[in-house]
């Protein structure tokens, strides 16, 4: 009997991102409303981390809100209908249910129909690897345009009196919508992990044993140490795959975009990497915090409203966290919106 042959769709041969979109947490959080609980001072804050205030969501907003938030300006910016959108991608560790996904209900509310939809969960790597699946997606064939989200509300998984990370976290989204393009717009992206860190970043107990009376509600913890000299050292060498992967060098760059984790990551990142002086460093955790997921696209939707200039350069973009994982790749900043046949 012939084996019959499969037939296989092919899709575009390139792809890049058309436009961003953002939302931020309407509460802003200054040092001096968390310095209590910790035992610190805005100084120690402000040296520590970068941080001058952090940006938060209301009790009654959860990531799903701020998701559609983002994901409705960068549909608008992009050119492209809603109902165009063949695929919805969410990176989010705070889903406010274990199921369904939020990316379901962000393609109902968008406006996107029947598409495709699925979270990831990869922490602070997430819209990395998102925009990794993305411009497969769209190579592929599976979807002509992906809607591409970071969603956190890490508000709701931080302890008041914790030392290592509460005073870091911040509530918000950012989105991208990913689609075809008659250059290369995304660079070979560079994934990876290393469980052997498993620990340095996590919770603080589980939902089961919160269920069984084991432990309290589970809130983030981290260790701040083994996270900051992991960022670094090993993080800055796979910002530097990611280069060569895209063929380019430091020197090429229009503007540097990392998961905002710290401002002191950021700028020992800036000195590894030895950006030129002309580079834009992305600085959005000064007033935005560390919003994981939707860090970088936060970052980026900053920088571009700042310098539109930058629109149509190179960005580097890293992002890392719990897992520990991480993920980089190089892409076209967006500009004006394609012209669409």
């Amino acid at each position: 009997m012939t084996q019959p042959r499969l037939r296989q769709s092919t899709g575009h041969e390139f792809t890049r991102i058309y436009a961003l979109g953002a939302a931020r947490g309407e509460l802003v959080v200054d040092n001096a409303q968390l310095i209590g609980p910790i035992d610190s001072s805005d100084e120690w804050i402000r040296q520590r981390t970068g941080i001058v205030e952090r940006r938060r969501a209301p009790k009654e907003v959860t990531a799903v809100d701020l998701a559609v938030e983002a994901g409705r300006e960068a549909i608008e910016k992009s050119g492209i209908r809603a109902d165009q959108i063949g695929a919805v991608i969410v990176a989010t560790i705070s889903n406010p249910v274990v199921t369904p996904s939020v990316s379901t209900l962000v393609a109902e509310r968008v406006g996107a129909g029947t598409a495709a939809a699925y979270d990831i969960e990869a922490a602070c790597a997430g819209y990395t690897y998102a925009i990794a699946q993305a411009d497969s997606l769209v190579r592929a064939g599976v979807a002509d345009y992906v809607l591409v989200i970071g969603a956190e509300k890490l508000s709701d998984f931080v302890s008041p009196t914790d030392r290592s990370i509460s005073f870091l976290l911040g509530d918000g989204a950012g989105a991208a919508v990913v689609g075809p393009s008659d250059f290369p717009g995304i660079s070979t992206s560079i994934l990876g992990s290393d469980g052997s860190k498993w620990g340095a970043v996590g919770m603080e107990g589980t939902y089961t044993g919160f269920r069984a009376g084991d432990n309290e509600w589970p809130y983030m913890r981290q260790d701040g140490q083994t996270v900051f000299r992991w960022a670094v050292w090993e993080m800055a060498k796979v910002a530097q795959r990611a280069l060569d992967a895209a063929g380019v060098t430091a020197d090429d760059l229009t503007a540097f975009i990392p998961h905002q984790a710290n401002m002191r990551i950021v700028d020992e990142f800036a000195k590894v990497l030895k950006l030129p002086a002309s580079v834009l460093i992305a600085r959005d955790i000064a007033t935005t915090g560390n919003t994981s997921a939707a860090s970088i696209p936060l970052a980026a939707h900053r920088l571009l409203s700042e310098h539109p200039e930058a629109a149509g350069g190179l960005a580097l973009q890293i992002g890392f966290g719990a897992g520990l994982v991480f993920g980089a790749q190089v892409v076209v900043l967006p500009g004006n919106s394609p012209r669409l046949t």
